[in-house]
């Protein structure tokens, strides 16, 4: 697929917590999807393109269910993290002013439910009018066929499906000269991922969250 404006493209990951990355899940085990988001961090954060980070929290409890938290170093240092208490990341998180806030008009999709927290995240941005890529290696469901039904069938109504080491970043056009010369520093490479919260809202932190299944539901 052609590279992605990095100066137009966020990568939003859904749900990447312990517990839900634990679940017994298919067509790939979690570890495996927590490898490829990883991989595609990675790839974003060297072409200077926002990481965003989202993860599920049950509503009206004193506390969370140990292993809610985002699994360990998968945030670096200056990523927001939005908390939401339903299936999408949407719904009342602040997390459509914050990609505006970003400039992005694409947005590359992975996480833990493919058919649940992702996609219903997904409807969401589409109908909010982004362009939308899903990372199919860095997501996966609990069954295999729900998975390939949201793959197979849904996702390509919604964008464009793709591995991982197929998504690719160049420079923005935004971050080129007045005679089109990119400016010092950038790249004329696509960056490729095949190189080696406080409630309702964005932040910084990945504090408690839970979810009792990957859909973010009590």
């Amino acid at each position: 697929m052609p590279a992605l404006d990095s100066g137009r493209t966020a990568l939003v990951l859904v749900d990447l917590m312990e517990r839900i990355v634990a679940l017994p899940l298919a067509p790939r085990p979690g570890t495996d999807v927590l490898t490829a988001a990883a991989r595609l961090a990675d790839t974003f954060r060297a072409a200077d393109a926002p990481v965003v980070h989202i993860r599920v929290e049950r509503p009206n409890v004193e506390s969370q269910p140990p292993g809610s938290e985002l699994v360990a170093d998968l945030v670096r240092d200056g990523e927001p993290v939005v908390v939401k208490r339903t299936i999408g990341g949407f719904q009342d998180t602040g997390l459509h002013e914050l990609l505006t806030g970003f400039g992005a008009t694409t947005l590359v999709l992975g996480g833990i439910a493919t058919n649940l927290g992702v996609e219903s995240t997904a409807r969401a941005a589409g109908d909010l009018g982004y362009d939308l890529v899903f990372a199919e290696d860095a997501m996966s469901a609990l069954t295999a066929d729900e998975h390939r039904a949201s793959v197979d069938l849904d996702f390509p109504r919604l964008g464009t499906v793709a591995p991982v080491a197929e998504i690719t970043l160049e420079p923005s056009a935004s971050a080129s000269t007045p005679d089109g010369a990119a400016s010092a520093g950038a790249s004329d490479a696509p960056v490729s991922a095949g190189a080696p919260d406080a409630p309702a809202s964005a932040s910084t932190s990945d504090g408690p969250a839970s979810a009792s299944t990957p859909d973010g539901r009590a």
